[in-house]
């Protein structure tokens, strides 16, 4: 068996504790604030607190531009926003032992915007070193990492909650974040390949500017933005919907988190690794297609829930198959817009394809929860689920436009 690299490890635990809000926000926080009669409508916009997530594109060309020397260009950026997220988590600790929501929900934002710089120079950090042979392994090693600590966030900490309390959670948040920090404050940041470019100078500001133009003038690159900012249009209306779904049909928040945020992330996990393998061994595109082809049928599964009726069989079938072939396509994609990456601007240009990504599903929680909720437009969960499946099979029919564009990779720097 072949070993894996230690950078690649380190990568799975960068992400790690960048997935550990994200995950309680998305997993957790639904639960809690349906719990004390929150309306879906308001719901929705919940989501607000990932913005960072989608805006981070504005201040990636201050991570490319700038950095130490004697620290490493990646983790000059890194440390601090380490530390930031560990103080955050710890203030959140507080705050949830006072039963102060308004402060809690700000430390949240505040966690998902040191998380996001951090994403920008990990991104970085991670366009410089992998091959191209390696994409799928190394964003396997993104994706797990990132499922891994949303499986702790918003699965295994909020279910220990019940001994360890709201305050706990956050504490052992802060704790990881922590030992993380101290694992990257010993390591030294590996030269990046020759190959990238970032060897060199670093780009001034008129050059880092002029190359990331030339980037998003390449032919096809329309095609490329709309591809990115629809595949999780559909599935993230869905999501949005399905855990209060599951609360409004009976199920404990106890229950949902262990299924949801446990088992779900799980099968997450597995079918990321599988997505892996998949972008080894087939072209991109074709992995895309394949797995985004076969997401489908759970999504079609939670509308079929809403005729049926639930049981625990029937909701443990729809959500363990749709989280495994939801990692599996966003594993495939996250490697297919890699592939498309100059790194020269590696930084600034990943960061600008995963906001993109961010900001197409960003409309999906205020929509789903406006049309579902029968104060607005009273679609109810039935109709949104099966307009979350509509949209997502829409995506698809991209793959043909973009196949035909087929604009060659960006092309990079002789060594």
């Amino acid at each position: 068996m072949r070993r894996i690299p230690s950078r690649l490890w380190l990568l799975c635990a960068l992400y790690f504790v960048q997935g550990l809000p994200f995950g309680f926000q998305v997993t957790a926080l639904p639960v809690y604030l349906r719990t004390r009669g929150v309306s879906l409508a308001a719901l929705g916009f919940a989501g607000a607190l990932s913005l960072p997530w989608m805006l981070k594109a504005l201040w990636a060309p201050l991570v490319d531009r700038y950095g130490s020397a004697r620290v490493g260009r990646r983790r000059s950026w890194i440390l601090p926003m380490q530390a930031g997220l560990a103080l955050a988590c710890a203030l959140a600790a507080v705050a949830a032992g006072r039963d102060s929501l308004p402060l809690l929900l700000g430390l949240l934002f505040a966690m998902n915007l040191f998380a996001a710089t951090q994403d920008i120079a990990v991104d970085g950090f991670a366009v410089d070193l992998l091959r191209p042979e390696e994409l799928g392994l190394g964003n396997t090693a993104q994706v797990v990492g990132y499922k891994l600590g949303m499986l702790t966030g918003g699965g295994l900490l909020v279910w220990a909650s019940s001994r360890i309390g709201w305050s706990g959670l956050f504490v052992v948040m802060s704790a990881l974040c922590l030992a993380v920090f101290t694992v990257v404050l010993f390591v030294k940041e590996p030269p990046p390949r020759e190959e990238s470019g970032a060897q060199g100078a670093k780009l001034d500001w008129p050059a880092l500017l002029s190359r990331l133009k030339s980037a998003l003038t390449v032919p096809g690159t329309g095609w490329l933005l709309l591809f990115i900012g629809t595949y999780k249009l559909g599935e993230t209306m869905s999501d949005v919907l399905y855990k209060p779904f599951l609360v409004d049909a009976g199920f404990t928040p106890a229950r949902i988190g262990l299924w949801v945020g446990t088992w779900g992330t799980a099968a997450s996990l597995l079918g990321s690794m599988c997505g892996g393998l998949l972008a080894s061994r087939l072209p991109l595109l074709r992995a895309v297609a394949l797995t985004g082809t076969l997401r489908l049928l759970p999504l079609l599964g939670r509308w079929v829930l809403t005729q049926v009726g639930v049981s625990d069989a029937g909701v443990l079938g729809v959500t363990l198959t749709e989280e495994f072939f939801g990692g599996a396509l966003t594993t495939v994609m996250f490697a297919f817009m890699m592939s498309r990456t100059d790194r020269r601007i590696g930084a600034t240009h990943y960061t600008l394809l995963a906001s993109v990504e961010v900001a197409g599903k960003a409309p999906a929680g205020p929509l789903a929860g406006i049309l579902a909720d029968p104060r607005y437009g009273g679609w109810g969960y039935a109709n949104v689920f099966l307009l979350g499946v509509a949209l997502s099979a829409a995506f698809l029919a991209l793959l043909g436009p973009l196949r035909r564009s087929a604009p060659a990779p960006t092309p990079q720097p002789a060594a």
